[in-house]
Order: C-alpha cells, then structure tokens, then sequence
C-alpha cells in the first residue's frame, strides 16, 4: 500500500513572515555575514551566504568577481578547464574564500576535481552536485571525497528530507544542498513525479542537519528578495538562487535582440540544451527535465545584489533580527491564500 502523508507541506509563495516588535533603528545596524565553523572539514567561512548556482550560465568566473566584492559566494560551474582555474585564480586571489569547485560523480570528475585542488590549493569549497541526491553510489562518492579531501569543506545535495540530510552529513558533507524541483528552468516535477514543496523541506533538512551540527543550502524556488529571506527565515544557512542571477552581464552565453528588446538565454542543467552542449545530446535512457528560456536582460549583476540584500536588511528589520542568523529564531510564518496585490503588474 503507498503511503500518504497528510500533513500540508507549504511553499514560499504560501507564507508571510509575520512582523514583530524591533530595536533595530535602521537597515543599515543589520549584519548579513554569518561566521561558520563547518562540522567535518573544521574551516571556517565568514561572508554574506547569498550563492549563485553552478549552473553553467550563472555560476562563471565573472560573476564569483562581481559578487565576491559584495561577500557573496559563487558554486563555480564545472565545465571550466584546470588552465581556466589557474588564471582565474592568478587574477582574483581575493575571490578564491568565495567560491566551490563542482564536480558531478564520475570517475572523470574526480580526476578533473582532484587536478583542479592540486593545482590551486587555496580553494577550499568543494561542490558536489547531482540531481538525485538518493543514490548510495552518491553516498559512496561523498565518502570518496572526503577520504580524499579532509579539511576540505564539502557541500552535498540535492535532497529534500531529513534522513537523507542526515546520511550525507554523516558520510563526509557539510553543507547539504536542498531542493527537487522548485527552480524556476527545472521540470523534475512535472517529467517525474517527484518533488517536495521548498519551504517545508527547508525546514524539515535545517532541523536535521543542525542537530548534527551540520549546515544546508536553500536551492531553487527564490523569485523575489521575499522569498530569500523567507528561506533565511526557515532555518537555512546559505540560499542558492540561478534564475535571480540570470540574464546579467556576468553570466555566459550571447546577447540575444528581438524587436528592440535584449535577452539572454537561461536554462537548465538537465536540458536538452545542456545536454547537447555538454554531452552530445539527451541519452536515449532518459528525457530532458529542464526548460531553455530568453530572461530579458538585466545589466551589471550589482543591481540585483542590491536589490536581494535590501530585502534581506529588511526582512530582518521587520521581525526584529540584528543579525541574519537570528532571522530564523525571530521568524513566525503566516499561512496566506495571496501575498501581492497584481492588479498593476
């Protein structure tokens, strides 16, 4: 018999963060760095936990420069070559606190990873990404990293539920990367099944992760500044957006121009798009679960930095949290049936 879980799991847009009373005086007296001490590698970060994604289009050297400036971190895509890394890294030493190497699980990606740590030893974010987190050979691999890596610190995902938080954690991760499903190019949901709604799952993770003293990425399903601090608000320790960061002069890809109007293309890692480019195409095994789109072009990268930590002094204003870390503490959700009032939009 399949079972069913009654409980009603909510997403971003099925909230409000309630306000409460506040001695804050202005935005400006909020602290957005988190310092963190990561439970297996013993590293400690210090920064804005604010990421973009290592999608291909977003997470590139020119955006870990633009929002490195800003204490931002960037998983840096895993298509560069070592020779790309090491000019990069020769270039912006000052970015190098700031950004992950990824790597998918393959015998060719360990090698290329291990290559890329060797060659540029003060890199010490590693990013390990699949789009199902659920396999033991990734639990496997996790363990083969960190066997291989010690004082590196690791981040792990994507899950959604807090065993599987759990078992990364306690394999060799320290950072789990949370989300099926919600980003905004993704079709997991739709092509499979399979899926938890972001808010509750984000919930669910922090809740195991931090018993362990671990840590968790919010990854996918941010629109808005709101939504940030809301996924702040439900216990994670970084958020992870791509399409928020798409479209800007820092991401790859062409200037597209249709009647007067500029564009970038945007998609998924799981695309045909992706797949065509990266591996000659979508395997006859599976489908693609993941959408090409053209986000109008948005400029320099720092507006929307702008606009995202703004929101973040905000939020934080609002229910009374000093620092980003409290935000969670401070934070009572109010279930709503609409957030925004469109009749202009």
């Amino acid at each position: 018999m399949p079972n069913i879980i009654n409980e009603i799991k909510l997403d971003f847009k099925d909230v409000l963060l309630r306000p409460k009373r506040s001695i804050i005086k202005s935005r400006n007296d909020v602290n957005l760095y988190r310092n963190i001490t990561f439970r297996n590698s013993k590293q400690t970060y210090n920064g804005v936990p604010v990421m973009a994604s290592n999608m291909d289009t977003v997470g590139t050297f020119n955006m870990a420069k633009a929002l490195s400036k800003n204490g931002l971190f960037t998983c840096i895509h895993k298509y560069y070559t070592v020779e790309e890394w090491r000019k990069f890294a020769s270039d912006n030493p000052e970015c190098l606190k700031n950004v992950a190497v990824s790597s998918g699980m393959s015998d060719a990606d360990f090698a290329r990873l291990s290559e890329i740590l060797k060659a540029i030893p003060d890199v010490m974010f590693v990013c390990l990404d699949v789009a199902n987190g659920y396999s033991q050979h990734f639990v496997d691999y996790v363990r083969r990293v960190r066997a291989a890596f010690p004082t590196h610190t690791i981040i792990a995902g994507n899950v959604v539920t807090g065993e599987m938080v759990e078992e990364l954690i306690l394999s060799g991760a320290d950072v789990i990367k949370v989300g099926i499903g919600p980003g905004s190019v993704c079709t997991t949901r739709m092509k499979t099944g399979v899926g938890y709604p972001q808010l509750s799952a984000v919930i669910e993770c922090a809740d195991a992760a931090h018993g362990l003293q671990g840590h968790i990425i919010s990854d996918g399903g941010c629109t808005c500044p709101g939504d940030v601090a809301k996924a702040f608000g439900a216990g994670a320790d970084f958020v992870m957006a791509g399409g928020m960061f798409a479209g800007h002069d820092e991401c790859d890809g062409e200037l597209i121009e249709k009647d007067g109007r500029k564009f970038k293309l945007f998609y998924g890692m799981s695309s045909s798009t992706a797949m065509e480019k990266h591996a000659g195409g979508v395997a006859e095994y599976r489908s693609s679960e993941g959408k090409t789109v053209e986000v109008p072009y948005k400029g320099d990268v720092q507006n929307t930095v702008q606009d995202i930590l703004g929101g973040l002094r905000s939020a934080c204003t609002y229910t009374g949290a000093q620092k980003i870390k409290e935000l969670s503490r401070r934070a009572t959700f109010i279930r709503c049936t609409q957030q925004l009032n469109n009749i202009y939009s």
